[in-house]
């Protein structure tokens, strides 16, 4: 249990610590410098946290795609949920501020360092630490509290309705969190295998970082 959801702990804890230090820091570039050098902080603790247990995690011993129908669901999944992603910022769909993550506003000079430590974080870290603890981890406990002997892909409505509100409010973008938990479990059922889940969530984060790079448009960072 605990190697599933060490490493989204710490994720998180990361992410509290980063806004209990907006609200006691002034405003200014400071602070949104330690914002930024933060991040790469976070994917080097988290990443090492699952290079550790990578022993423990037996549902990653399986091929990584299985076949092409798998692979094309996989593709069409993640990038389904890209395009319905950039689509979903109403106001009243956003939880919080949308702050964005701009390395090159204020470090021109280590922009890139830290735009590939977001890209590998975002498309390879945190698709791992983020569906070893949802779609691996809880989605199953929710149904038996001795969470390993449930097999991959169990369905049952509670199940499926608290992972995909929980994933949701993880997020600033509520409804696209739930929008996109919701199609990740779709793909869970559908394989029964962890492995599809992961490289459809790197696939999504991968092209909107690729798309917040050509668009500039920060807030979906």
């Amino acid at each position: 249990m605990w190697p599933r959801i060490l490493p989204f702990a710490v994720y998180m804890g990361f992410i509290a610590f980063s806004s209990m230090l907006a609200m006691l820091l002034p405003p200014g570039e400071q602070a949104q410098d330690l914002e930024l050098w933060l991040y790469p902080v976070k994917v080097l603790i988290v990443g090492g946290l699952l290079i550790y247990f990578w022993s423990k995690f037996d549902e990653l011993k399986s091929p990584i795609i299985e076949s092409w129908t798998e692979g094309f669901s996989i593709v069409g999944i993640g990038l389904l949920v890209y395009v319905l992603w950039v689509r979903m910022d109403w106001s009243w769909a956003i939880q919080g501020e949308l702050t964005g993550y701009n390395p090159f506003e204020h470090d021109p000079s280590m922009a890139m360092f830290l735009v590939g430590f977001r890209l590998f974080g975002a498309s390879i870290v945190v698709p791992v630490m983020e569906e070893l603890f949802w779609r691996s981890f809880l989605i199953r406990w929710i149904i038996d509290n001795r969470f390993n002997v449930v097999p991959l892909g169990t369905f049952t409505v509670g199940s499926f309705a608290a992972t995909v509100v929980l994933f949701g409010l993880e997020h600033n973008l509520w409804l696209a969190g739930m929008m996109a938990g919701a199609l990740y479990n779709v793909l869970l059922y559908q394989t029964r295998r962890i492995w599809p889940c992961i490289l459809a969530h790197g696939l999504t984060n991968f092209v909107l970082g690729i798309h917040v790079l050509v668009t500039e448009e920060w807030q979906w960072w």
